[in-house]
């Protein structure tokens, strides 16, 4: 049997758009003599649908592009495509993710996903019923009878030594043992995050062994709102070694002969998967780009300080769109380095983007004039600071507002947590695109980009290869928001070395008290930190969509309470 891996990156609700992109797969596989071809969870109407999937025109919407999808479909090939299908129960939710399987002659509901997870970033039994059967399909190649077991996503994330979260439900690979197929084939949509191209591999690898059977996982690519879909496609043999890789971070259509693989022993190709340095930068490459063009957005604006964290967002932004797509703004005030000014200045230059000098100075001085009054006193401490990243704010705003961009949050996660940033202020835009990466993983990423290890990434992304690019002064600096004569972020802080593991362990791994100070973490600085996090929620509340790239995120994955008292 050869089958094609079709990694396809869906726009949501399009769905004459993504057949037409199923439909160039099927036609590219038909060259190379494929017999089936698979292409990701719910693949039709792209992941994840949200609310949409609440409206009532969607499923015959849908059934109208699947029938026009068969017409076109070349003889002689079939299609796995994800779909929602609507139920017959008059309650909700009514509706399965299903996959269809689609030719020339007809289509029909092939598999339902069995576990639906409610848990970060997932809301299926919003939307879903679960299935409660293994599903599997007969395909006849080469007059021999192949028995396919299908799963969707989840239904393969059973292995609670591999996987935290495992979600309730039996087990859909050992309901397949007594069923002996010969392939199983798992359709997904799984985002992004740090360390879980290694888990996959171990949970396909677990599920081919446990079955004895070669393993097809097809996932899907791209960036939808915060979430970003690395793709990473590959096929393991019936011992659980890899022996097919599809691309990370990019469309793909790789070919797998079941004849070919079975006479040549499998190698685990291991060495295909990116550094996790460069696997996190194309990731945020491809978040960027993708939120660009699936919102409609031709150039981006962000305000260019000096420090790391707009250097790094600058740099993602030329390699996801271009330099010609990228403005930056300077806006010194008083309490600006000279350091800072012309550190910025280089770095546009050696980006070669767009850049403007706009001093906020007397801007500051006409506010304070007209605030003393209504005071009775002039305005000082954090609400003045707070008074200049609001300035810079309202000019980037009113700037990309002008020009028609979309405009680039530069704040990181650490500070996020804490409520080291400002509403209104540096806070302003529509996408935060390093706000998921605590600052010494910027520190640590920038150290990548400026090293030799990413001169054939840089090459690939037409950056300079021959200097540094984020440069060691910024590199170097220690950091600041300059929002008073000397100020450095360790001031109000701990230390970024310290904070930073300290807030992964509160926000990604649940830790309690008594386990953080067990840890080794000071006393007051976790009383600190824990009491900073939560009276930040309002901002968080408040702020841009943020591309995730962590196991837990602030977006759509973190519901936390504003007025509680836990």
């Amino acid at each position: 049997m050869r089958v094609a891996l079709a990694q396809i990156n869906p726009l949501i609700g399009d769905l004459e758009g993504n057949a037409s992109l199923i439909l160039k797969a099927v036609n590219q596989a038909a060259q190379g003599n494929a017999d089936l071809v698979v292409t990701p969870e719910l693949s039709l109407l792209g992941y994840p649908p949200r609310d949409l999937l609440l409206q009532p025109r969607l499923g015959h919407s849908q059934i109208q592009t699947l029938e026009m999808l068969s017409k076109e479909m070349p003889k002689g090939i079939n299609v796995l495509v994800g779909v929602s299908e609507r139920g017959d129960d008059m309650g909700q939710p009514n509706q399965f993710n299903s996959t269809v399987l689609v030719n020339s002659k007809s289509w029909e509901v092939v598999a339902r996903k069995r576990l639906l997870p409610t848990y970060d970033v997932f809301d299926e039994r919003r939307y879903f019923q679960p299935s409660c059967k293994p599903w599997l399909i007969e395909l006849k190649c080469d007059n021999r009878i192949w028995k396919i077991g299908l799963t969707i996503c989840e239904d393969l994330w059973v292995k609670d030594d591999i996987h935290i979260y495992r979600t309730s439900g039996n087990d859909p690979i050992k309901d397949f043992e007594n069923l002996h197929p010969d392939l199983l084939i798992n359709l997904s949509a799984s985002p992004f995050s740090q360390g879980k191209v290694k888990l996959r591999r171990e949970l396909v690898s677990s599920a081919a062994l446990r079955l004895t059977c070669p393993v097809i996982y097809i996932n899907q690519v791209g960036g939808n709102d915060e979430l970003i879909f690395d793709g990473g496609s590959f096929v393991t043999g019936k011992d659980g070694g890899v022996e097919h890789q599809l691309a990370f971070a990019a469309t793909d259509l790789k070919l797998w002969d079941s004849e070919q693989n079975e006479k040549q022993s499998h190698r685990n190709i291991i060495q295909s998967i990116p550094a996790p340095d460069e696997l996190l930068f194309r990731s945020l490459v491809l978040g960027l780009k993708d939120y660009c063009l699936k919102c409609g957005f031709k150039n981006v604006l962000l305000g260019l300080s000096g420090g790391i964290d707009s250097a790094l967002v600058a740099l993602i932004a030329v390699a996801a769109i271009g330099p010609e797509k990228v403005q930056a703004i300077l806006m010194p005030s008083p309490w600006s380095s000279k350091g800072s000014l012309v550190d910025a200045k280089a770095l546009a230059n050696r980006l070669e983007i767009k850049n403007s000098t706009v001093p906020i100075k007397p801007i500051m001085e006409s506010f304070h004039t007209a605030l003393s009054p209504a005071l009775g006193q002039e305005l000082f401490g954090i609400a003045a600071e707070n008074l200049q990243s609001r300035i810079r704010g309202t000019l980037l705003m009113g700037i990309a507002n002008q020009q028609g961009q979309l405009l680039l949050t530069t704040g990181n996660k650490s500070e996020l947590a804490v409520g080291y940033c400002t509403l209104y202020g540096d806070m302003n835009g529509g996408l935060g695109v390093i706000g998921d990466l605590y600052k010494t993983t910027v520190f640590r990423l920038c150290n990548w980009i400026d090293s030799n290890d990413s001169k054939d990434f840089r090459k690939e992304f037409g950056l300079a290869e021959d200097c540094e690019i984020i440069g060691e002064e910024i590199r170097k600096k220690p950091p600041s928001a300059e929002l008073r004569p000397d100020q450095l972020d360790c001031d109000s802080l701990p230390d970024y070395q310290v904070l930073d593991p300290l807030l992964k362990s509160i926000i990604e791994s649940h830790k309690t008290y008594d386990e953080l100070i067990k840890q080794g973490f000071d006393k007051d600085t976790v009383i600190n930190t824990t009491r900073l996090i939560k009276r930040s929620e309002f901002k968080r509340r408040q702020s841009a969509p943020t591309l995730k790239v962590s196991q837990r995120a602030f977006g759509s994955g973190w519901r936390m309470p504003i007025a509680s008292s836990w």
